[in-house]
């Protein structure tokens, strides 16, 4: 069964940044009972979650995340740049893993009109 894509920035053991693409697995599972079963993931631990906003025209130079966490952009584009000088633009619907909490970290840069709202989820 296919799972969901997502894009996981990561450090190497030298700090440098890369982008590498993940997808979780999904199986039929009885999530809600008695709603028929639905695909799902395995269920993960997590610690908070908040919202943010990425104003239009919003640019984070280059820093590591602050906590290991998920990324459901929930509108806007942005561009994430990689110390390793690759980029990836994400939009509406994506989702991306931040696990480089060591070295310089990644950019990240609003691109287009609209302001980039994302449901950040930290984990462990």
């Amino acid at each position: 069964m296919k799972g969901i894509a997502y894009l996981r920035i990561y450090a190497d053991e030298k700090g440098c940044s890369h982008f590498e693409v993940g997808q979780t697995d999904l199986s039929a599972a009885a999530y809600a009972p008695p709603a028929p079963n639905l695909n799902a993931s395995t269920m993960e631990a997590a610690h908070r979650y908040l919202f943010l906003e990425l104003p239009v025209g919003w640019f984070g130079q280059w820093h590591p995340t602050p906590v290991r966490q998920w990324l459901a952009l929930l509108s806007g584009v942005c561009e994430f740049e990689a110390g390793d000088g690759a980029k990836e633009k994400r939009e509406a619907g994506d989702l991306v893993l931040l696990d480089d909490t060591t070295g310089r970290g990644h950019q990240t840069r609003v691109l287009g009109e609209v302001a980039v709202r994302i449901l950040a989820v930290h984990i462990p």
